[in-house]
């Protein structure tokens, strides 16, 4: 943005909190320009469409938004030093989940592979999913108390049949959401960069002449 141009607040028009990450900025530009496109008479409106694009290739341009956020908390207010704590305390439950998933599925194919012989030890869980040990107690104590792992009579870690439901489950939502996302890109297509008047088609006409 140009400094004699008047200030505009993209993340008002994504709709979006202006710590949000890069894939929640795209989730709600291909939202809201599918919303205002002009293919959908009921909610089009074709400067709302240019605007959110607009505000989309600023933003998405990981300088742009940087600069950009300087000058939105000198016009706005907003402390993006506020939630830093708070972001610091949901990137560690993320993490968390990430190592609980990676936990289950390892000792899901060491029982798949070994029924005969499904535990693993506490330093063959760590070194395989590149763990660090200093939380291991507590990833173990909660997927115990989950019911997804048990001690076996070795004191190794085995996945249970609730732990193997549980992995099969999460595999099928996650093949579920790479479909709809690919289903979303590919109706994209037809989302035009900036609007441009289309030519009506005739009736009864096709094909060439």
């Amino acid at each position: 943005m140009e400094n004699n141009e008047p200030f505009v607040d993209y993340y008002s028009i994504l709709q979006v909190n202006p710590e949000c990450n890069a894939r929640t900025l795209e989730v709600a530009y291909r939202y809201l320009a599918k919303i205002y496109h002009p293919d959908h008479p009921e909610t089009a409106d074709i400067d709302q469409f240019n605007s959110v694009i607009a505000a989309y290739r600023f933003l998405r341009n990981a300088n742009n938004r940087l600069n950009y956020n300087v000058q939105y908390s000198l016009s706005t207010g907003f402390s993006f030093e506020a939630t830093r704590s708070e972001r610091s305390e949901e990137k560690d439950a993320l993490t968390d989940a990430n190592i609980h998933a990676k936990l289950l599925m390892f000792l899901y194919k060491k029982r798949r592979e070994f029924p005969n012989s499904p535990g693993a030890g506490v330093y063959d869980i760590l070194r395989n999913i590149n763990c660090p040990d200093d939380n291991f107690e507590f990833h173990t104590w909660y997927l115990m108390k989950k019911g997804f792992i048990d001690r076996t009579e070795d004191g190794t870690f085995a996945i249970t049949v609730e732990g193997v439901d549980h992995v099969i489950s999460m595999s099928q939502n996650t093949a579920e959401r790479q479909l709809r996302i690919t289903s979303s890109d590919e109706s994209d297509t037809d989302t035009q960069p900036e609007f441009q008047q289309r030519k009506p088609r005739r009736a009864g006409v096709s094909g060439t002449a």
